[in-house]
């Protein structure tokens, strides 16, 4: 397995390519904009900059990974050579299937099909292709570059061998990859959705302000981050699409996403990537000013 597509230049498909042109693999990262490729190239670039000036990277290995990547906008040229797609895009189900009807027809007949969906069935998603022995989860953690986790997730009709190479390709990238079956959230979003959407009941019900909320489980379950800033670090849209996920998969009220969250959410409000969540964002500051909203 030596050629992968990564779909999707964001946060996670850029960092999905930064991680295997690192380890040497030929990586085609593949999105319809090419305004979002130079961006995810200049973010991919940075980040190894940040990797050598910490000792972690040579700059010879440095520019020998950015080397290994070639961006497209064409999904049809981006995926004609690859051993294994790595799908990246919006946590969005009709565009996954959509996508993976697409590469089903356009990849190679023996190619792996993954996907980095966070929540989405797996089985589901086999269920459009013509492989579904071949189809896969591989959830990321972000930042990848940094996370070691990989939760590979195996649908109702994923083969052994594949389940096999997508561990083996997992620890080739230093990670340590978690095999988990489908079901919705799978394990980690599972159990952090739900906690995510407690403290935002918390906040919501006036039992205590957002710093506190943060300051409690930082301190007090010794977690790096608070859930608040977490929910904002992940995308407060994302964090409401998964509790969709997990309400409607188990039909069970205790995933039904706080109003507070689904108010934020509509107006626009979704965490970090939009300047505001919970908390206030200014660009090249790292202070953590809570949204005046909340004030």
């Amino acid at each position: 397995m030596k050629n992968i597509a990564v779909i999707g230049s964001g946060t996670m498909g850029n960092g999905i390519a930064h991680v295997f042109a690192q380890y040497g693999y030929v990586v085609a990262l593949i999105d319809i904009n090419q305004q979002a490729l130079d961006k995810a190239l200049a973010t991919i670039g940075k980040n190894m900059d940040r990797q050598v000036s910490k000792g972690t990277l040579s700059q010879a290995d440095k520019d020998a990974a950015i080397s290994k990547i070639n961006a497209f906008t064409s999904l049809a040229d981006g995926v004609a050579n690859a051993d294994l797609v790595v799908e990246a895009a919006t946590e969005n189900i009709s565009i996954k299937l959509d996508l993976f009807r697409q590469l089903d027809e356009l990849c190679k007949p023996e190619a792996i099909l993954a996907t980095n969906t966070s929540s989405i069935s797996i089985t589901k998603i086999g269920a459009v292709t013509k492989r579904p022995d071949k189809v896969i989860g591989m959830h990321f953690m972000n930042p990848v570059p940094v996370m070691k986790l990989v939760e590979v997730i195996r649908g109702y009709a994923t083969s052994d061998e594949v389940t096999a190479m997508t561990m083996a390709l997992s620890k080739k990238l230093e990670k340590v990859p978690v095999e988990v079956n489908d079901y919705p959230g799978f394990v980690a979003n599972r159990i952090l959705m739900p906690m995510i959407n407690e403290a935002i009941y918390t906040l919501y019900e006036g039992v205590a302000g957002i710093e506190e909320i943060d300051t409690v489980m930082k301190l007090g379950m010794a977690h790096p981050m608070g859930p608040l800033q977490l929910a904002d670090f992940i995308g407060l849209d994302v964090c409401l699409s998964i509790l969709k996920v997990l309400h409607d998969g188990f039909g069970n009220p205790k995933y039904a996403p706080c109003p507070l969250l689904v108010n934020m959410v509509e107006a626009g409000y979704k965490g970090a990537k939009t300047g505001e969540g919970f908390y206030k964002y200014t660009p090249g500051s790292k202070e953590l000013i809570v949204s005046p909203r909340f004030k």
